[in-house]
């Protein structure tokens, strides 16, 4: 079983920027000591800082760098896919700080495992053995073999940066494996399904190229990367996909319009912010921020040679006037069976260009129709980081995407909090025994189960916790043989009922199977039912039953504390429990189940 191993921290540097914010706002609040002041500045600085900028030999990432020398912080690591990069990034850098700041360059592709960190991306593509291990990678399920394989995890692992700022563009990265040609691709091969090494290469190659997958796994990957290494704040330089335009976007890579390609980009864009967005609102998290440029970004440099496409120099091909092809009407056209035109020697595409970084080398021309009033436009990258270095330090500036969608979005209401108690009310009028139907998810059908048993057997948070929890085991295996009712509600779920021996497992073949238990073969192991038993099986093994009492202290150890406290400090507070007629806690399973999500998980931030 995957185990985070979170390394729980609280919000103090948040609530340090939210205070200098209000500062700068101009807002009343008592005057800070000195040692206060201190700290605070030692804070919201980059100074001493060990700072990670991924992407930092591109566009916007070397200017951010550059940005930073002047915050003087304790390291600054700069990645790179290609090692020549990374170095390249490094030296001018140093050449520009004047050895103040420690400089570290990581080469290597981060969306990969650490063994094919330096393959081209072309040949992960095509090579069958690579594309099998990017679909498993993406699709398995997150474990510590994974984990510790991926080249992400091991950069941050290794260098432990207390800031990340990430400038790769992960939704190109994504998007343009192009899943589109691997479907052509499959639905060539399904044509002669005899061959069944090309039909079983062709979907690995289909299952290497989708776009969210690898997502959420290099999404999970950071996540854990970040929480298990102390990371304080990360900052990502995101995408809109389209460069500020809408569906009307006439840039494309020789598709329809719009772009398919185009699209997937600006949806992996919108899923990462929204992933990062949950993030901001988890419990222990970093601070998370991302600034979304909508504009083309631009420029790195003028010159003039050789054109390259993807780091490849362009050959030259001519086809003279005379030696064209005759189209026939009715003739099929097939270009890779027509030879046509010839080599020009070892010539190569040269000009004039305007590079503009992870977007290309621009001809003079493309570069004026892209930025043109009213098109995609463009903003500098060192507009970007003037803006990224001063959301670091806690100044406002608007430009923060979660910040924006948290303003916006709209939350609970007190009106719904008022009507729930009419529902509540409505359900209890029907005098039925409350069952889980899985609609929340087999751990929370599971959690309310066992509580419910509790509720039948005992009635009370007093009675139940009186017992030991042998007693109480096999108190709740007699529940179990002598309610069917609830025996077959969870079995028909494909919810088992593990017996207090740890070894009898009660359920059903079901026809259409839908838990992760059931849909493949396992070993049965200790830490096989472990895993099951914590996640889909009711557990009525004395182990859970301690759990559980542990858990019915915790709420009447709060109820007592709150006993005399009559303000909004508690949410679960003396008088929000029913009781009985003397006084003890009544078991409401969804109430309690409620109460220990919140407890055991953070609940909402």
């Amino acid at each position: 079983m995957f185990v985070s191993g979170y390394k729980e921290k609280g919000n103090h540097f948040l609530e340090r920027i939210l205070h200098s914010v209000g500062n700068l706002l101009g807002g009343k609040r008592r005057k800070r000591t000195k040692n206060e002041q201190m700290s605070l500045e030692d804070e919201m600085e980059l100074r001493r800082k060990k700072v990670m900028v991924l992407g930092g030999f591109g566009e916007v990432g070397f200017a951010i760098c550059r940005q930073l020398l002047d915050e003087s912080p304790r390291e600054l690591i700069v990645t790179s896919l290609k090692k020549d990069e990374a170095l390249g990034a490094v030296e001018k850098l140093r050449t520009e700080a004047g050895g103040t700041v420690k400089l570290t360059p990581v080469h290597g592709n981060l969306f990969v495992r650490w063994s094919l960190r330096d393959i081209p991306g072309n040949v992960l593509q095509s090579t069958p053995k690579y594309q099998k291990w990017l679909a498993e990678d993406s699709l398995e399920e997150l474990s510590e073999e994974i984990l510790n394989a991926s080249t992400l995890f091991r950069v941050i692992k290794r260098h432990k940066p207390e800031i990340i700022i990430d400038c790769i563009n992960t939704a190109t990265a994504m998007a343009y494996q192009n899943v589109y040609q691997s479907y052509k691709e499959i639905s060539r091969a399904l044509q002669t399904p005899q061959d069944v090494e090309g039909l079983t290469r062709s979907i690995y190659h289909l299952l290497s190229t989708v776009c969210i997958p690898p997502l959420i796994r290099h999404f999970q990957i950071l996540n854990e990367a970040m929480r298990r290494n102390g990371t304080r704040l990360y900052l990502k330089i995101g995408t809109t996909g389209t460069g500020g335009m809408g569906l009307n976007i006439p840039f494309t890579h020789g598709e329809e319009q719009p772009s398919r390609l185009l699209l997937s980009k600006a949806a992996v864009a919108g899923a990462h912010t929204l992933l990062l967005f949950l993030l901001s609102r988890t419990p222990g998290a970093p601070v998370i921020r991302e600034i979304k440029p909508a504009a083309l970004i631009g420029w790195k440099g003028i010159g003039r040679g050789r054109i390259l496409r993807g780091g490849v120099s362009i050959p030259l091909y001519d086809c003279p006037p005379a030696e064209g092809y005759k189209l026939v009407r009715g003739e099929s056209f097939d270009s890779r069976e027509i030879k046509k035109g010839r080599r020009i020697g070892g010539s190569e595409l040269k000009g004039v260009y305007v590079d503009t970084g992870e977007n290309g080398l621009f001809s003079p021309d493309e570069f004026k129709v892209v930025t043109a009033l009213g098109l995609m436009e463009y903003v500098t990258p060192e507009e970007i980081a003037c803006k990224t270095v001063q959301e670091i330090r806690g100044v406002s500036t608007s430009k923060d995407v979660l910040g924006a969608i948290t303003g916006a979005i709209m939350g609970a209401t007190y009106r719904a909090g008022l009507l729930r108690q009419r529902v509540v009310r409505a359900t209890a009028e029907l005098k039925q025994e409350g069952f889980a139907y899985g609609l929340l998810g087999p751990r929370v059908a599971k959690l309310i189960t066992e509580a419910q048993l509790f509720k039948r057997r005992y009635g009370t948070l007093g009675r139940a916790i009186r017992p030991s929890a042998a007693a109480l085991s096999q108190n709740l295996k007699k529940e179990i043989e002598r309610n069917r009712d609830i025996r077959s509600a969870a079995i028909s779920l494909g919810l088992p009922i593990l017996l207090p021996d740890g070894e009898t497992l009660l359920f059903a073949t079901r026809p259409r199977p839908d838990k992760s238990w059931e849909e493949s073969p396992f070993r049965i192991t200790r830490e096989s039912i472990e895993k099951w038993a914590s996640q889909e099986w009711i557990d009525l093994r004395p182990q859970n039953m301690s759990r559980w009492r542990k858990r019915f202290k915790g709420i009447m150890d709060e109820s007592g504390t709150s006993s005399e406290d009559t303000s909004s400090r508690f949410d679960h507070g003396r008088r929000f429990w029913e009781r009985t007629k003397t006084g003890e806690i009544v078991i409401d399973p969804g109430e309690i189940v409620g109460w220990l999500l919140i407890k055991e998980t953070g609940g909402r931030a």
